[in-house]
């Protein structure tokens, strides 16, 4: 990074942080985007350049997923079996998180405690997350040569992947306050998942 990008990347995680502490302190829904730009000391048209909104912000971590999940799956190797590629990709995302910096990792667990308190960003997130599906789906059947919109096949492998990985996530009836639990859930839902499907079910004609 020059020192334009690097002053660039500080804003946005000073944008972040003060968001995410802001968010917890008094509320997502009182929250303001002015009130959010002035900790950081910059103008609401500055916080613009770097987030299109508070929800944009409050989501972050499913922009950074998807592209690790997008450049993973770009290299595997095109003759390997699409849910073999994708649980790769899952498991990308997985060694991210476990070689976050303390500071990634502050932000992350500060991110799920904040669904955790406004139950209506769960399906905000969901609704991203779909997205996301929408275009692994794209990339599935590309590399299959398949047409997503008359074979549901790239729905069903990439939907399959991306379940596991929000089950691993989610951790239902279980309070996570460290990563390296919460990577080892997620791990250990992959495990369950491969043991689960039959070798080949991806390569139906």
């Amino acid at each position: 990074m020059g020192l334009r990008e690097r002053k660039k990347e500080k804003t946005r995680l000073a944008l972040l942080d003060a968001a995410l502490d802001l968010f917890l302190e008094q509320g997502y829904e009182t929250t303001t985007v002015e009130q959010i730009a002035g900790v950081v000391d910059v103008s609401s048209r500055t916080f613009f350049r770097y987030f299109s909104s508070k929800e944009h912000l409050a989501l972050w971590w499913h922009d950074h997923g998807e592209e690790i999940m997008q450049e993973c799956l770009r290299d595997r190797p095109l003759d390997e079996p699409p849910f073999t590629s994708l649980l790769h990709c899952v498991r990308a995302v997985i060694a991210d998180m476990r070689n976050s910096t303390p500071e990634d990792t502050d932000r992350f667990l500060k991110v799920r405690k904040l669904y955790e308190n406004n139950p209506m960003l769960v399906g905000r997130a969901v609704a991203r997350g779909s997205q996301t599906e929408l275009r692994l789906v794209e990339e599935v059947a590309r590399r299959t040569g398949r047409d997503p919109a008359t074979d549901q096949l790239p729905a069903l492998i990439v939907g399959f992947a991306m379940a596991a990985m929000r089950v691993g996530f989610e951790c239902p009836g279980q309070e996570i306050t460290d990563l390296a639990e919460l990577t080892g859930r997620m791990e250990a839902t992959l495990v369950v998942v491969e043991a689960s499907f039959r070798p080949g079910w991806d390569l139906a004609a």
